[in-house]
């Protein structure tokens, strides 16, 4: 008994010094600003456009990048040369269908050469003073004298009426690009999801948790048919259209985070025509 008291008592005291002194390792998520989705009800004359790239968000806090949901990015010291001691937001990007190559780019521990492909795409200055397009101005006016060759800024348009959207998003998604994101350019700087800022996009995209899978028939026999999938609300359903082959015979763990793309909703809050996009690492 003695033995066991003092084996407890030396745990409890390993536990501390292990809580104290060790880092914490779970990452925190950032307060950045966050799209709403764009209803068509919104008033957005004399607001800006945008293309919404298809890369990993990135956020620069002066000194590291790190993911949106707060996870340490690694890239080259050269790819952040010169970057300034304010905050920058942004999309870790190469060009449009490479989501896959991105997302292996960019979240490797262990920079390679693939970063040499990516461009570091700014969209916003975080906590920055004035309007938007005075707070981007800033960041321009950085790297003016602070020549970076990865650097883009994505640009902005003035839409002077509704159809200056329309035609803008038709032409981003027949060059296979995600979406528009529209914004008011009068607002300071705010966190959260807002109605100042919209993004456009033919589907709609959520992320649910994959809680289990069922195997396939078929032609997929042997394979996976389809993910269970469990979203924030508590809704679960199955997803089983828009997998490659290489995804049905190695599919993503219990755990892990996907992202679809759906049409609305049914009256019981089920996804309508459901297909798979991606695993969501960042």
């Amino acid at each position: 008994m003695a033995e066991y008291k003092r084996f407890n008592f030396l745990s409890i005291i390993g536990l501390f010094l292990l809580l104290v002194f060790c880092p914490v390792l779970v990452a925190q998520e950032f307060a950045l600003q966050r799209p709403k989705t764009y209803t068509h009800k919104e008033e957005i004359v004399g607001w800006v456009m945008s293309e919404k790239l298809d890369g990993i968000r990135a956020y620069w806090d002066g000194s590291k990048l790190f993911t949106r949901k707060g996870f340490a990015l690694y890239p080259p010291p050269w790819f952040v040369k010169n970057f300034p001691s304010f905050e920058l937001d942004g999309e870790l990007w190469s060009k449009r269908g490479e989501f896959e190559l991105i997302q292996s780019i960019v979240l490797d521990k262990k920079p390679g050469d693939g970063w040499e492909k990516i461009s570091y795409n700014i969209f916003e200055v975080p906590n920055g003073k004035g309007d938007f397009l005075s707070r981007l101005n800033r960041a321009k006016k950085w790297f003016e004298t602070h020549k970076n060759i990865y650097i883009r800024f994505i640009p902005q348009l003035m839409i002077k009426g509704r159809s200056d959207l329309d035609e803008f998003f038709n032409e981003i998604e027949s060059s296979g690009g995600e979406g528009v994101v529209v914004k008011n350019p009068k607002m300071p700087y705010h966190t959260g999801r807002t109605a100042h800022v919209l993004k456009v996009k033919k589907f709609a995209d959520m992320e649910g948790v994959i809680i289990g899978s069922t195997p396939g028939k078929g032609k997929y026999k042997e394979m996976m048919g389809s993910l269970t999938l469990e979203l924030k609300n508590g809704i679960v359903f199955k997803l089983g259209t828009g997998f490659t082959d290489q995804v049905r015979k190695k599919p993503p763990p219990p755990g892990t985070i996907v992202t679809f793309k759906c049409t609305g909703f049914t009256k019981n809050g089920i996804p309508k025509f459901a297909s798979f996009l991606r695993v969501r690492q960042d």
